[in-house]
């Protein structure tokens, strides 16, 4: 499976509660950090969620 890159660049200061969650699922704590994950349709689904609090890269 292809990898992705998951940088956190804005914050979640004010944003709604199921976002905070799922940022935190998804393992961004801290702002400019990076987290990778498998390419698979949970993952992809949460990050359309949060696509504006979030830049991606591809493998």
């Amino acid at each position: 499976m292809a990898k992705i890159k998951v940088t956190k660049v804005r914050s979640v200061i004010k944003r709604p509660k199921n976002q905070k969650r799922i940022m935190e699922s998804l393992g961004l704590r801290k702002m400019n950090q990076t987290v990778e994950h498998e390419d698979t349709p949970n993952i992809l689904g949460m990050i359309n969620k949060v696509n504006h609090l979030v830049s991606v890269e591809t493998k």
